[in-house]
C-alpha cells in the first residue's frame, strides 16, 4: 500500500516565557498508508495535539524546536518555508478542531467560510467556489439550502456546526485529514451520526485520518491501529482489537477500559451494546 506520512524520531521542545525549555515529543516514529485511520489516544499533555500541530507547519521557531523528519508524500515537512506549507495547509493536509468556533468566523455566512478555502487554493471563479461549498455541504449531510448556505455560526446548532466545519477541512480534497476530538462537543445520538459519516467519507474519498480521541468508542469504531501516548513518546500501537485484550503497558489499559465503571453501572442490554461497540 506504500505510505503518505513517516514521523521518524519526531521531537518538539517548547520555549516556554520562563527558562527551561520543556519537551512536548520525545522522539516518536510511526507511518500512515493511504485511505488509513490511524487513532491517536493519551492523557491530556502527552504530546497528541502537538504531532498534528507539527504536521501543519503551525509551530513557529519562537515557540518551539523541532527536530527529526514528518515526509508527507517524500517531502519534508519540518524543513519546509511558511510559503510551501501555505500551499499544504487545507489543499492536501487539513484539520478539524473539537470547537467550531476556532475554526470559523463569527462575522461570515458558513457557506462563504468553506468558499473561501477553496479560493485560496484553486484558481477559480467565486462562483464556482460557493458552488463547491454548497456541494461539499450535501456531501457532509447538510441540506444545501440557501438557509444553511447563509446562515452565520450562531444560528446553527452544534451539529450543524461541526457538520460545517467538516465541509470546511474537506472541500479541497485534501490527502490527509486531521480530526482533534471530533466529537467531544457533540451529545451521544450525534456521535454516532458523525461517527459514521467520518467512516463513510473515509471509504469514499480514500482519505487518511488522523484520529485524535481519547473515548474508546470512537476509536474502536473508527481507527484501523492506536498509537497510545504517555509523556511525548508512543508506548504501545496495534489493532484496537489486540491493544483492547492483549494490551501490556499499563497506560494502554487504563485508557481502554476507563469506561467499564459506566459500564459495570448500565442496565445488561446497554452493557451489551458497549462491549459490541469496543471490540467491533
Amino acid at each position: 500500500m506504500g505510505t503518505i506520512l513517516q514521523a521518524r524520531d519526531l521531537k518538539i521542545r517548547y520555549r516556554p516565557a520562563e527558562s527551561a525549555e520543556r519537551q512536548a515529543v520525545g522522539g516518536v516514529s510511526f507511518d500512515m498508508a493511504p485511505g488509513e485511520v490511524l487513532g491517536v489516544m493519551g492523557e491530556s499533555g502527552c504530546g497528541k495535539t502537538s504531532i498534528s500541530l507539527a504536521l501543519l507547519g503551525l509551530l513557529s521557531k519562537d515557540q518551539a524546536d523541532i527536530s527529526g523528519s514528518i515526509l508527507f508524500r517524500g517531502q519534508n515537512l519540518v524543513e519546509m518555508d511558511e510559503r510551501s506549507l501555505r500551499r499544504i495547509r487545507g489543499a492536501e493536509i487539513s484539520m478539524m478542531y473539537q470547537e467550531p468556533g476556532i475554526a470559523l468566523s463569527p462575522l461570515m455566512a458558513v457557506g462563504a467560510q468553506i468558499a473561501e478555502v477553496v479560493h485560496a487554493h484553486r484558481d477559480w471563479s467565486w462562483k464556482q467556489c460557493h458552488a463547491e461549498a454548497r456541494h461539499m455541504l450535501a456531501r457532509v449531510g447538510l441540506p444545501s439550502t440557501d438557509r444553511i448556505i447563509s446562515a452565520y455560526p450562531h444560528q446553527l446548532s452544534g451539529g450543524q456546526l461541526q457538520r460545517v466545519v467538516l465541509a470546511q477541512a474537506l472541500v479541497c480534497r485534501p490527502s490527509l485529514l486531521i480530526a482533534d476530538e471530533p466529537t467531544a462537543a457533540l451529545d451521544a445520538r450525534s456521535q454516532a451520526d458523525f461517527v459514521a459519516l467520518l467512516r463513510e467519507l473515509n471509504q469514499q474519498l480514500n482519505i487518511s485520518i488522523l484520529l485524535i480521541s481519547h473515548t474508546p468508542e470512537i476509536q474502536a469504531s473508527l481507527a484501523d491501529r492506536v498509537l497510545v501516548m504517555k509523556g511525548g513518546e508512543i508506548v504501545e500501537q496495534g489493532r484496537f482489537e489486540d491493544l483492547y485484550w492483549k494490551s501490556s503497558h499499563p497506560e494502554t489499559r487504563a485508557l481502554l477500559r476507563r469506561n467499564s465503571a459506566v459500564v459495570d453501572g448500565a442496565d445488561a442490554e446497554s452493557e451489551v451494546v458497549a462491549q459490541e461497540q469496543l471490540v467491533r
